[in-house]
C-alpha cells in the first residue's frame, strides 16, 4: 500500500507530520509524489493564518475528487483545523464526509488503531496505545541531516490574536528521559542537528515539578553522541532567563541564535496583544543576549494591520527594528482568528491595502538593511553544517547563527561540518566556495 502526505505550516507540524509519516511506514505504507496514487492520503493542517486555511479547503475539494474516483481511498486530516475539542468535530464530519479519519494535533496515537482496523498493521504490531512509532520514515533514515523534535506541546499564554492554545490545547512538557531517548534514536539514524520545539520554549519543565528546565535540556541534548548542533525555537521575551543565555554561550554545540518574536514595536499595541512586555523590556532582553554571545543571530516576527494600529504606531515597529537590527524577520498581515479575543472585541479595522503596504515597506527596509549587513562577510571563514546537496551539485548548510549558505566546489556530504569561505553576500543568503 501507498501514502502521499501534504503538510503545511509551523515546525510544530512538520515533526507531527514526520512523525506520521514514520508510523505509516512502519505499518509497511510506501510514500508516493502524487496523490492520485496513493491509497491513504494524510493531510496535516494549520489555521494561524486565514491563508493557511484557504489552503486546506481547496486541498480538501480535490482530495474529495480523489476519493470519489476511488471509494476505497483513506483520507486522513490531522493537525490544527481538526483541533484538541471533540465537540467540534462532528461539525467537521458533516462538512467533509470523506475523510475517514480525524487526528489532533500530535496525537497519531489513532492512527495506529485506524491502521490496525483496516488491515495495514499485523496485531501482533498494533502495540499498546502509546507505543512509540521510529524516530524517522524508513525513507528519510540515513538523508535526514536536521530534525524537528517537540519538548513542549500546546501553550497557555493565550495573546489576543493566537489560536494556538484554542487548537494545541493548553501546554505540557515531555519527559526529559523521553526526549533524550528520541534525541539518541535520532542521533543513530543519522540526523547532526536537533531543533528543540515549543510554542514557548522557554517554558519547559515549568508545569513538571522536578523536571529539568530548558536549560538543563538543551545541555543534556547537546552531550547527546552524534549530534553536533541543537538549536530552539520559539521564544517568548518573557520567559528567557539569564542562565538560559548562560547556557547557549557557554555549551559546546549550541547554536548562537534566538528567535525570539517582538511581534510590534509600539507599547500600546503590545498591551493590545497581551504580549506581557514592553518595548524597552526587548530591547533591554537584546542587549543582554549581545553581551553574552557577541555573535549571536536574532530572528523575530512582526505583525503588520493590528486592530488599531495606527501609521505612527507603524513607524514605531520600523525604527525598532532598525535600532535592533535583526538577522531575519518574519512578517504576517493580521488576519482575525475565530475564539481569539482580538476576533471577538477588536474590529479588523486596517485595510487590506494597507497591510500590504506596511508588509512591504518593512520587507523593503529588511533587505536594505540586511544587505548591508551580510556585505562585510565577503571573504571571511565560516562553518556550515551541510545539510543537503542540491540539483546543481551545490552543498547547502547554515552557519551557526542561522545564515543560509551555498557552497561551491566542495564534495562534502549531508551531515559533515566544513569550513568554507563566502564569495556572494546577499540579503537573505550567501554563497561560499570550499575552503
Amino acid at each position: 500500500m501507498t501514502y502521499h502526505l501534504w503538510s503545511i505550516g509551523c515546525q510544530m507540524n512538520e515533526a507531527d507530520a514526520l512523525r506520521a509519516a514514520a508510523l505509516l511506514e512502519s505499518a509497511g505504507l510506501r510514500p508516493v509524489a502524487q496523490a492520485r496514487d496513493a491509497d491513504l492520503l494524510l493531510l496535516n493542517t494549520c489555521v494561524v493564518r486565514q491563508q493557511a486555511e484557504d489552503k486546506i479547503y481547496s486541498r480538501l475539494t480535490h482530495v474529495e475528487e480523489l476519493k470519489r474516483a476511488r471509494p476505497g481511498r483513506m483520507v486522513v486530516l490531522m493537525g490544527c483545523l481538526v483541533g484538541r475539542n471533540p465537540r467540534e468535530w462532528p461539525a467537521l464530519r458533516e462538512r467533509f464526509p470523506f475523510v475517514d479519519l480525524l487526528l489532533s494535533p500530535s496525537d497519531i496515537t489513532p492512527l495506529r488503531a485506524f491502521l490496525h482496523q483496516n488491515g495495514c498493521l499485523p496485531p501482533s504490531e498494533a502495540g499498546p496505545e502509546d507505543l512509540l512509532p521510529p524516530p524517522l520514515p524508513e525513507s528519510r533514515t540515513g538523508k535526514t541531516v536536521v530534525a524537528h523534535l517537540p519538548v513542549v506541546l500546546g501553550c497557555s499564554h493565550a495573546c489576543t490574536y493566537c489560536v494556538i492554545p484554542y487548537r494545541r490545547g493548553g501546554e505540557h512538557s515531555r519527559p526529559s528521559a523521553d526526549i533524550l531517548a528520541e534525541a539518541a534514536a535520532l542521533a543513530a539514524n543519522g540526523v547532526r542537528e536537533l531543533i528543540l520545539l515549543g510554542q514557548i520554549v522557554d517554558r519547559y519543565g515549568l508545569d513538571r515539578p522536578g523536571e529539568l528546565n530548558l536549560a538543563g535540556l538543551l545541555r543534556r541534548v547537546a552531550a547527546v553522541p552524534g549530534i553536533r548542533r541543537v538549536r530552539f525555537l520559539t521564544s517568548h521575551p518573557r520567559w528567557i532567563t539569564a542562565e538560559l543565555i548562560e547556557a547557549v554561550a557557554s555549551t559546546p554545540g549550541l547554536c548562537p541564535y534566538f528567535e525570539l518574536p517582538v511581534q510590534a514595536g509600539s507599547d500600546a499595541v503590545l498591551s493590545a496583544m497581551r504580549r506581557g512586555y514592553t518595548v524597552a523590556g526587548y530591547e533591554q532582553l537584546v542587549a543582554q543576549i549581545r553581551q553574552a554571545i557577541p555573535r549571536a543571530g536574532l530572528s523575530t516576527d512582526i505583525i503588520v494591520g493590528f486592530p488599531g494600529e495606527t501609521s505612527d504606531q507603524f513607524q514605531e515597529t520600523m525604527a525598532l527594528m532598525r535600532r535592533i537590527d535583526p538577522d531575519m524577520i518574519r512578517i504576517a498581515k493580521y488576519s482575525p482568528r475565530p475564539l481569539t479575543w482580538s476576533a471577538r472585541h477588536l474590529p479588523d479595522d486596517i485595510p487590506e491595502t494597507e497591510k500590504e503596504r506596511r508588509r512591504v515597506a518593512l520587507e523593503t527596509q529588511l533587505r536594505s538593511r540586511l544587505t548591508a549587513k551580510n556585505t562585510p562577510l565577503l571573504g571571511q571563514t565560516v562553518q556550515i553544517l551541510v545539510e543537503r546537496i542540491e540539483k546543481n551539485g551545490r552543498r547547502h548548510g547554515r552557519t551557526p547563527d542561522f545564515k543560509p549558505v551555498f557552497v561551491d566546489g566542495s564534495n562534502a556530504v549531508p551531515g559533515d561540518l566544513i569550513s568554507v569561505r563566502i564569495s556572494w553576500a546577499g540579503p537573505f543568503s550567501l554563497i561560499a566556495d570550499a575552503s
